[in-house]
């Protein structure tokens, strides 16, 4: 790296959650910021040059013609690209739309005036079109993990991200498990931690925000057993087809369910 690496921040399609950790940092990024040069960062100044880049972060998913040669140009110009959040990482909300067949319809409901949307008919996210060097996930990140992140990069070193499901959080905290007490469907057996367990500790069943974790092949497992919890087959599968509905393991485990098709192993929280 240079002597003062170069950083740039920059947003596909997402709701600046993600940008605003950073932000939200305050003394944690003033320090930081007096190691780099923030060289593009749109959320925080109207100060933006151009490349080359020695760590570039991506927030949001490709949703348009214009994000799509936007990614592959940041690509070109970056050392080390890190994807941040849900959007960038599994495609977040905006993929609840991919293989509906239902995007021209859905462009005419929301905008008054369709004929000035250009997007793409499916929202992906950024690794679907350039290499990645490192996924951050969450809605939003954790702070700490994405600066962690930051600073070993700046070392020279390759950021450790933990893979422990949320189960294991909830052990850590003493957390009663919702499923056992209460019966709640809980995406905790298999979204990786980052969160802190944090619906689990009031109460509710996990999200999926911070996507899946080291072993996926549990999402089978557990769809089933959101059946027997009185589930539907077809709300079972919505439970996948969410925040991180459009990473692999989830999106399977989702149509496997709504096909009849689920199989896999008994359940492991790890």
């Amino acid at each position: 790296m240079t002597a003062r690496p170069r950083v740039a921040v920059f947003k596909m399609a997402s709701c600046d959650g993600c940008q605003l950790q950073l932000l939200d940092a305050e003394d944690a990024l003033l320090e930081l910021a007096g190691r780099i040069e923030i060289v593009h960062f749109a959320e925080a100044s109207s100060d933006m040059r151009p490349g080359p880049y020695d760590v570039t972060l991506v927030e949001g998913s490709v949703s348009t013609p214009e994000q799509e040669r936007q990614v592959r140009e940041i690509r070109e110009a970056s050392r080390v690209l890190v994807t941040i959040g849900a959007c960038a990482t599994a495609g977040g909300i905006q993929a609840l739309r991919n293989a509906t067949g239902r995007h021209e319809e859905f462009v005419r409901t929301v905008y008054p005036t369709p004929e000035y949307v250009r997007s793409l008919e499916d929202s992906h996210p950024i690794a679907d079109y350039v290499p990645v060097d490192l996924e951050l996930t969450g809605c939003p990140i954790d702070r700490d993990e994405l600066l962690h992140a930051i600073a070993t990069l700046l070392a020279g070193g390759t950021p450790r991200v933990p893979k422990d499901p949320v189960c294991v959080e909830c052990k850590r905290r003493g957390i009663v498990c919702v499923v056992v007490a209460k019966g709640e469907p809980c995406l905790g057996p298999v979204t990786r931690t980052g969160c802190g367990a944090l619906c689990p500790a009031f109460g509710r069943g996990c999200y999926g925000c911070f996507g899946p974790a080291q072993a996926p092949g549990n999402a089978d497992a557990l769809g089933r057993r959101f059946v027997e919890l009185g589930l539907r087959p077809e709300e079972a599968a919505d439970r996948f087809r969410f925040i991180t509905g459009w990473a692999p393991a989830f999106r399977e485990a989702s149509e496997r369910l709504r096909t009849g098709a689920g199989a896999g192993e008994e359940v492991d929280a790890g």
